[in-house]
């Protein structure tokens, strides 16, 4: 999902607004555990960032749970040691959720079933009644 010259520069202007900070990761660490801060946080707030209101819009309607009812997006990314990599899959992850909310959803154009389809469903629905019609005690639907 590529997008034009003209949407990465409102990405990259969006990304600008963005607002980063480090904390300390979870997980098991080691000697050095308590001292560094490797996580890294980075906040985006959508009604601040000059994004267009469709987009806006869009990316509110995600069910992504680093999107919030607020317009705060939050990304956090510890997957790494080193800070510098953790903030850059962070704001990649970043990137890659605005160029999501760019791109409006396709219209679904509504199509029939063909006729084979229906026959076989019709035909299943026979034999699961015969089926169903051997289950039942002789004489109980006379």
């Amino acid at each position: 999902m590529g997008v034009n010259d003209s949407e990465e520069a409102i990405i990259t202007e969006a990304l600008s607004q963005a607002r980063w900070h480090a904390v300390r990761a979870q997980g098991a660490g080691g000697q050095h555990v308590n001292k560094t801060a490797t996580a890294v946080h980075v906040r985006l707030d959508l009604g601040a960032a000059g994004l267009p209101a469709p987009w806006r819009n869009r990316l509110l309607a995600l069910a992504d749970h680093r999107v919030g009812a607020d317009g705060m997006v939050v990304i956090k990314a510890q997957a790494h040691r080193s800070q510098l990599l953790n903030r850059r899959q962070a704001f990649g992850e970043l990137r890659a959720l605005l160029a999501r909310g760019a791109r409006a959803p396709r219209k679904r154009h509504a199509t029939r079933p063909p006729a084979a389809s229906k026959r076989r469903r019709l035909d299943d629905k026979r034999q699961r009644g015969r089926r169903k019609a051997l289950r039942a005690r002789p004489g109980a639907g006379e």
